[in-house]
C-alpha cells in the first residue's frame, strides 16, 4: 500500500486516473466550459439544437457522446457493469475525483467507453440521444434510492455524484461545435 505522496502519485499515473492536462484539454473546442451541477449542465443542453451536424476532435459522434453520458448517469442509480478494484477506488479513484472537484474540471479519455457497458451506436439519432440524456438527468434529480458506487471513484453521495456527472458532461461536450 502506498505510504508517501510520491508512491500515491506513481499509483495514479500507472492507473491512468489523472489525464495530462495539456494532452486532454489542448484540443478543446470550448475551452473552459464548466458546469457546477447537473442543473447547469441541463440548462446548457436544453439550449443546444436537436438536429444539425456537430464536429468534434474525439472519436465519439454527438449521439454517441450523449448516450455515453446518459449511461453514466443511469449506472449511478442502477449499478455499473464493471468496476475497478476497491483498492483502486479508495486510492487513485478517490484522489482523481477530489482533484477534478477541486479544479472544477474533469479530463479523461473521451473515446473510452464505460467498462462493461454496451457499445453506443455512432449512428444513433441525436434527438433521441439528447432525450435519453435529459431523461437520465431528470431521473437522477428525482432519485431517492441509494446510489451505486462509481466504477472508478467508489462510494459517492448524491451531491458528489451530481458534481461528477456535471464535470463529465462538460468534459465531453466542450469538444463539439456546430458545423458552419
Amino acid at each position: 500500500m502506498p505510504t508517501t505522496r510520491r508512491q500515491v502519485l506513481a499509483v495514479l499515473l500507472r492507473a491512468g486516473a489523472v489525464s495530462s492536462v495539456a494532452g486532454a484539454s489542448a484540443c478543446a473546442v470550448q475551452e473552459g466550459l464548466r458546469f457546477s451541477s447537473l442543473t447547469t449542465a441541463q440548462e446548457w443542453l436544453l439550449k443546444r439544437p436537436t438536429h444539425g451536424i456537430l464536429q468534434s476532435a474525439t472519436a465519439f459522434s454527438w449521439a454517441q457522446t450523449l448516450n455515453h453520458l446518459a449511461q453514466s448517469i443511469e449506472y449511478s442509480m442502477t449499478g455499473f457493469p464493471e468496476s475497478k478494484s476497491q483498492f483502486f477506488q479508495m486510492t487513485a479513484g478517490t484522489l482523481a475525483f477530489k482533484a477534478f472537484a477541486w479544479r472544477g474540471q474533469m479530463t479523461h479519455n473521451l473515446s473510452e467507453p464505460i467498462p462493461g457497458a454496451p457499445a453506443v451506436d455512432p449512428g444513433a439519432d441525436p434527438k433521441h440521444s439528447m432525450e435519453r440524456l435529459l431523461g437520465a438527468i431528470a431521473a437522477f434529480h428525482s432519485w431517492s434510492g441509494p446510489l451505486k458506487p462509481h466504477f472508478a471513484y467508489g462510494e459517492l453521495d448524491k451531491a458528489s455524484y451530481d458534481l461528477s456527472h456535471a464535470l463529465h458532461i462538460a468534459n465531453h461536450v466542450a469538444e463539439f461545435q456546430a458545423q458552419t
